[in-house]
């Protein structure tokens, strides 16, 4: 039958069929497939490599019957040229939606994704800080497809982190966003993973620790301070670390007064931490209110570290320069370079040289290796409450005698 618009329109499918194809005969493998119910779709039909093919054009009336024998002609032209337009056209199908679940899997999907469906079930500290970490370092990245990352930009990255003084940062977020590409591969959603073998900068092992005269000169630039001071001297006197301390609420202070909780979720192990307090700490953190102990301007965290440690240094080595005058020493161009994490184990060490039991230290730390991993740990479960709380005293007695001696000796000779 020769294909109108008139015969297209009475055309009906027989009773007791689902379909039926019309063919045309004036553009050889032109059909329309008529249904029971009614519809009618132009379609194509060729043969290669031995079997036929069928390439659905639209619904009649959307497509015309002119356009309809024109798209059949080019079909067939590309079929005599040896290709399959079928298996072409499945491909380009294919290939979109591949592309577009690409584009829409963008870097801050994959992160968002790896946070609440893989991040979720690891401790609370390390997937904050591993989720932080990727969106500060690839902030401008993050509305780009990740399949988009290459390794030539991860590598410029990581590098400026290094540059900036931050190795130590630089690697982890390495070991994060390998983490992370790793856990879309294996789902199918990644192909491949920029951060692999990447050729990081060693991070240095450090061990700085204040020495006593280096902790008294910090102790007294930190005297009558703000905020930063405060969280300075409470980092000295417990030992626990910046994030922890900053991240103090009165809410986790004991009603009197004589224990900090640090909640699992803010403790890098998963484990909540009872930090006794001592005298001199409970002479820092003040009377007992509400909220962040040590709050910023805006009421939430402190978060002007780098700017107030800066301001500090120049006191410290004044105070320091001040000790040695004293002694009849010379005095010191710069104080060697530190950091707020250094003062955990300066505490450590200085505990140690009080004489304090390694497990004690420990404890004081909330730091499992050592004599309290492996099979020790499953089965010695003291909580050494009454030796960290000695521990402490000591500690901070220890701390508030060098100040004070030094104090006393400036005025003697003065």
């Amino acid at each position: 039958m020769k294909l109108t618009v008139t015969r297209i329109d009475k055309l009906g499918c027989p009773a007791g069929k689902k379909d039926v194809l019309v063919f045309d005969d004036e553009q050889r493998g032109l059909a329309v497939r008529v249904t029971a119910s009614g519809g009618k779709t132009f379609l194509a039909q060729y043969t290669f490599a031995g079997g036929k093919r069928r390439i659905p054009l639209g619904s009649c009336g959307a497509v015309s019957l002119a356009d309809a024998r024109d798209a059949v002609r080019a079909i067939l032209g590309r079929v005599a040229q040896g290709r399959d337009p079928a298996a072409e056209r499945k491909a380009a199908t294919a290939s979109a939606k591949e592309k577009a679940a690409r584009d829409t899997f963008t870097l801050e999907r994959l992160i968002e994704d790896w946070a609440s469906l893989h991040l979720s079930g690891k401790r609370p500290r390390y997937a904050a800080e591993a989720e932080r970490a990727l969106r500060f370092a690839f902030d401008r990245q993050l509305s780009s497809p990740a399949a988009d990352l290459i390794r030539a930009a991860v590598v410029k990255i990581l590098d400026e982190l290094t540059r900036r003084g931050s190795a130590a940062m630089a690697a982890r977020t390495a070991a994060y966003g390998r983490a992370a590409f790793s856990w879309a591969i294996k789902r199918g959603a990644l192909s491949a993973n920029p951060f692999s073998n990447l050729p990081l900068t060693p991070t240095e092992k450090r061990d700085r620790v204040l020495s006593d005269d280096e902790l008294a000169a910090l102790w007294r630039a930190t005297e009558g301070g703000g905020t930063f001071e405060r969280i300075v001297r409470t980092l000295i006197l417990t030992g626990q670390r910046r994030e922890e301390v900053g991240g103090m609420v009165w809410e986790e202070i004991s009603d009197d007064l004589t224990t900090w909780t640090i909640p699992s979720q803010r403790t890098k192990n998963g484990a909540p931490h009872v930090v006794p307090t001592s005298q001199q700490t409970l002479a820092v953190i003040g009377k007992k209110g509400k909220g962040l102990v040590f709050a910023g301007r805006d009421g939430g965290p402190f978060n002007g570290h780098s700017k107030s440690k800066a301001r500090l240094d120049a006191k410290m080595l004044a105070e320091l320069q001040k000790i040695t005058v004293e002694r009849g020493d010379e005095e010191p161009e710069t104080v060697e370079p530190w950091r707020l994490h250094d003062i955990r184990r300066t505490a450590a060490t200085g505990l140690q040289r009080l004489g304090v039991r390694l497990e004690v230290t420990e404890a004081v730390l909330n730091h499992v290796s050592g004599s309290r991993a492996g099979i020790v740990g499953i089965y010695q479960r003291h909580d050494w409450a009454a030796e960290k709380r000695e521990a402490l005293e000591a500690w901070g007695g220890h701390v508030e005698k060098i100040a004070t001696a030094k104090f006393e000796l400036r005025q003697e000779t003065s």
